[in-house]
């Protein structure tokens, strides 16, 4: 087992140094209040977003900002794999994860009971070069600092597999799940809502159907499967933020779509 999964995208999603993270954090606590939203129930998981913290960082925080009223024994960061193509799903092997700010301990025994019961593998250059995982962590690490925490990539895998992959999380009820995924990708903004309306829409209302309405998300997969396990579950969804691009961009024309949200 490899000690410590190292920063990959430090430095250009996010900034490398403790420092500057820690003055970034403190701007989305003076724009964020979903802090004072309480739920009538505890988070199962959040829904976030993962590019570049400039962009999508303080929607991101809104999810994470709820979930922080809560104490969990595990955090499990869930997304897809952008750049290698692989089957099933890659686990985080390692003693620690790796960020600007401190590092997080990886829960390997939870990890390995997991793996006895779902395809979960370990493919290293995965680990390597993917960010939809690794924006999570100093979030992880800020909001849950004393909390263990497990990164699943999933490459090409069947939706009902990471439903019943999420249910069975879901029995341990000190473990909060983390699922990753933008929207829409370079639309003009009218169109870029149009499509998230479907993504929204479908969160909100829990139901997976929806979004094969004209959702368009790099991590569908995760999404669906969420819907399907909270449907399953009957559990509860609110949205705690949706946003673009083009709020720090100020590029209309070419917009990427980004949505927060709690399911508990």
């Amino acid at each position: 087992m490899k000690t410590v999964r190292e920063m990959a995208v430090a430095g250009s999603f996010y900034p490398r140094r403790c420092i500057k993270l820690q003055r970034l954090f403190r701007d989305f606590a003076q724009k964020n209040t979903t802090k004072q939203i309480k739920l009538q129930g505890k988070p199962k998981a959040i829904l976030v977003p993962h590019a570049g913290y400039i962009y999508s960082g303080r929607c991101a925080d809104s999810a994470y900002r709820i979930a922080a009223h809560y104490r969990y024994k595990r955090i499990i960061i869930l997304g897809p794999s952008h750049r290698i193509y692989f089957k099933g799903i890659s686990a985080s092997y390692y003693e620690t994860l790796q960020t600007p700010c401190k590092t997080i301990a990886v829960d390997t025994p939870y990890l390995i009971a997991l793996a006895k019961r779902f395809p979960i593998g370990f493919v290293p250059k995965v680990h390597a070069v993917e960010h939809s995982t690794e924006v999570q962590f100093p979030f992880v690490a800020r909001y849950f600092p004393d909390t263990k925490a497990i990164e699943l990539i999933y490459g090409d895998i069947d939706t009902n597999t990471l439903a019943n992959l999420i249910i069975a999380i879901w029995q341990n009820h000190d473990t909060l799940l983390v699922v990753s995924s933008d929207l829409s990708h370079y639309y003009p903004i009218e169109i870029a809502k149009s499509k998230d309306t479907h993504c929204i829409d479908a969160f909100v209302q829990r139901n997976p159907t929806l979004l094969h309405q004209g959702c368009e998300a790099c991590g569908f997969k995760g999404i669906e499967a969420l819907l399907l396990a909270a449907a399953y579950e009957s559990s509860h969804s609110y949205l705690s933020c949706y946003t673009t691009s083009a709020e720090a961009s100020n590029d209309t024309k070419r917009v990427v779509g980004y949505m927060s949200g709690v399911v508990f």
